[in-house]
């Protein structure tokens, strides 16, 4: 970080208790505490809001386009047989 230029969080909203926090933005701070008071003016002002959630963006990790088969699946689904495990005799 320069001396010239604070931090960016990304921010994330609650509406109501037991909703998915979403994201709504981003804001400049110079520390996580100044973060959520500035996110809570600028997000939570005319929207409803029960939770704010801030994270330094060069925290977030993201994938890489450049790796296709990171989301490559696999279709082996052997650890479902029931002919793996030994199953105690019945009495």
């Amino acid at each position: 970080m320069s001396d010239t230029q604070w931090e960016t969080y990304e921010v994330f909203h609650q509406s109501r208790r037991g909703k998915p926090h979403e994201h709504v933005g981003s804001v400049h701070a110079p520390d996580p505490q100044m973060a959520l008071q500035m996110a809570r003016d600028q997000f939570a002002r005319r929207l409803e809001c029960v939770s704010l959630w801030v994270v330094r963006s060069k925290d977030i990790t993201q994938t890489d386009y450049q790796d296709p088969n990171f989301f490559a699946r696999s279709f082996d689904k052997s650890y479902r047989d029931p002919k793996a495990f030994d199953a105690p005799e019945k009495e």
